[in-house]
């Protein structure tokens, strides 16, 4: 499954203007259930009780594993919007552009015992997955890892997070211009 998922995502990965576009994915439902399915497999068998996504893509892609997984989907907003209940935030250290993102969790959506898969498209410095696994392990959950379609951390921090990638940036074609 891995292999067919990283083949899909090399196949319909581009470049455009210089950013990254993974959207192809998402509009072929085959690619798109593949890379679901190569999200989820290394974590499988790991007792997952919950699967986050950081808004926007990380929505999308995690609950989906989430359902793949036959878990529930807790969502972490970015920014201002509507969020109700008490929620735990996190500023999240500077990502590859230099910006810092405020990252909000709701309280009650994570609780002791529960065992916690993050989700998301691509992950570079891993500053959001930090603040997430603080977030959740301030909740009393416990931090199972991040799975991504592209991995582009550095091998520590890859070990410290515990992140799964589908394929490695330097997999994709090289962006021109």
């Amino acid at each position: 499954m891995m292999s067919h998922a990283r083949g899909l995502v090399i196949e319909r990965f581009r470049w455009i203007g210089g950013h990254a576009d993974v959207w192809q994915i998402f509009r072929d439902p085959g690619a798109l259930a593949a890379v679901i399915g190569g999200l989820a497999g290394s974590f499988r068998d790991d007792g997952i009780t919950a699967v986050c996504g950081i808004e926007s893509r990380g929505f999308l892609l995690g609950a989906a594993v989430a359902v793949e997984l036959g878990v529930g989907f807790v969502a972490v907003r970015k920014g201002e919007g509507g969020f109700p209940g008490e929620k735990l935030t996190r500023r999240s250290d500077p990502d590859y552009r230099g910006t810092r993102q405020e990252l909000r969790l709701q309280r009650a959506a994570v609780g002791p015992g529960d065992r916690v898969l993050l989700v998301d498209d691509w992950i570079e410095t891993g500053s959001q997955a930090s603040a997430v696994r603080s977030m959740v392990e301030q909740c009393g959950g416990h931090w199972a890892g991040c799975t991504v379609i592209v991995d582009q951390t550095t091998p520590a921090r890859r070990a410290e997070l515990g992140v799964h990638g589908i394929v490695t940036a330097a997999e994709l074609p090289a962006c021109e211009g």
